[in-house]
């Protein structure tokens, strides 16, 4: 293979090729983390028939890495109103994290969705699937309306920001490119 073949240059960096982590920031900032007593955590674990001491993924059966949020926080760049407490929380393996995202589970459990428990023939499906529904309706959990909560004007308000940022970061891109070119074309006299 031919040196230049073998030679890859770094993929540019794009200011606006953030703006996803910035609403993430923007949303996710704003939903309040609700750490649970002790004794909520051995319920949960009992109504998911889970051992603490080898935690398990609710949904697949394997090694526990992170708590996912059984309904989405996050839905349409805007909250859902769901939180982070521990009645939103489930044990979950990475592959199953990240293949369920903010889909419904219940949907998504069943589905042919790349990695999901159905699609990687997850046996005792249907027992994982009726613990999932037993420990959702542990409790009644209902959607705040977090703009009634806040008010209207700081509810807003907290979106312009949001905007005003997104929009700084279009400007601020444009002027990177002309710097960028500048800085290029320079460096061709040198």
């Amino acid at each position: 293979m031919s040196p230049k073949k073998s030679f890859r240059m770094p993929t540019p960096m794009k200011i606006t090729g953030r703006s996803s982590s910035i609403t993430n920031s923007f949303i996710n900032s704003i939903i309040p983390v609700i750490h649970p007593p002790e004794e909520e955590i051995i319920e949960a674990l009992n109504i998911l028939h889970l051992d603490s001491e080898n935690l398990r993924c609710a949904y697949c059966g394997d090694k526990s890495t992170e708590w996912d949020h059984l309904r989405p926080l996050v839905l349409n760049q805007r909250p859902t109103g769901y939180i982070s407490e521990i009645h939103n929380l489930v044990p979950a393996c990475g592959k199953c994290n990240q293949s369920k995202g903010n889909k419904d589970w219940h949907v998504w459990i069943v589905s042919s969705a790349p990695l999901s428990p159905m699609s990687r023939d997850i046996k005792n499906l249907e027992e994982k699937i009726n613990r999932l529904k037993e420990y959702e309706n542990w409790k009644d959990i209902q959607p705040i309306n977090f703009e009634n909560l806040i008010g209207k004007d700081n509810w807003e308000q907290h979106w312009k920001n949001w905007k005003n940022v997104l929009e700084t970061m279009k400007e601020s891109q444009k002027l990177a490119e002309k710097i960028n070119g500048t800085i290029a074309e320079k460096h061709k006299q040198i």
